[in-house]
């Protein structure tokens, strides 16, 4: 399974927007000078993430884009449900009429125990966690 270019770059985004915390707003050109991710890119991820209170935007000469929020509460589970809808691996979790076999099926118990392991995961790893290169140990 992978994450989509979205919710990676997503992490990203927010990433470089907590390293510069307490700067001016940073502009779109910026943004996408040190993250690597084009202008119009940026802007489609920058919506849902302003949507869910992740980021901060301010209009004029010196507007530009700023994380809202402390890095220390913003989850990449939260980022990745944010840009995905769910952190599942199966679309069968999300809706069980995508499958006719979703009632009697023997697997989809394992792909939501996988999804939420994953999710537990995500969930324990912040923004700040990132930055400091001080990730928690796995929830075993």
């Amino acid at each position: 399974m992978k994450l989509s270019a979205r919710s990676r770059y997503a992490a990203r985004l927010l990433l470089e927007l907590a390293a510069r915390e307490g700067e001016t707003p940073i502009c779109t050109a910026d943004l996408a000078k040190s993250t690597g991710i084009s202008a119009p890119f940026i802007e489609q991820i920058i919506r849902p993430l302003k949507q869910a209170g992740m980021i901060a935007s301010m209009r004029g000469a010196s507007g530009g884009h700023m994380l809202d929020g402390n890095p220390a509460d913003i989850t990449l589970g939260e980022i990745v449900r944010t840009m995905e809808g769910s952190a599942n691996i199966a679309t069968c979790l999300d809706c069980e009429t995508v499958c006719n076999r979703s009632e009697d099926c023997l697997t989809r118990t394992v792909w939501e125990r996988a999804s939420r392991a994953m999710e537990r995961e995500l969930d324990a790893i912040t923004l700040a966690d990132l930055l400091s290169g001080d990730l928690p140990c796995g929830t075993d």
